[in-house]
């Protein structure tokens, strides 16, 4: 994962650990259709996010997503 992505990636985790936020919000905010930034769909590829059932479903990190945030949080 490249520096840029990885930034891209933990502003979005930081952003998801906020608040409770639906997967229908997560998705008007993060996701793309560009394929070289998919920020959202890697973090759920890669096992960072997951959520409850539907698009009412909150979003949250998994222990490899906090774990993620913490390794790339900024200074």
């Amino acid at each position: 994962m490249s520096t840029a992505q990885s930034a891209l990636t933990a502003q979005m985790l930081q952003w998801i650990a906020s608040g409770n936020h639906s997967y229908g919000e997560v998705l008007d905010v993060w996701k793309t259709s560009c394929p070289r930034l998919s920020v959202w769909e890697d973090a759920c590829i890669d096992g960072l996010v997951d959520c409850a059932s539907g698009q009412s479903g909150v979003v949250y990190l998994t222990d490899k997503g906090r774990r993620f945030m913490t390794e790339h949080a900024r200074c």
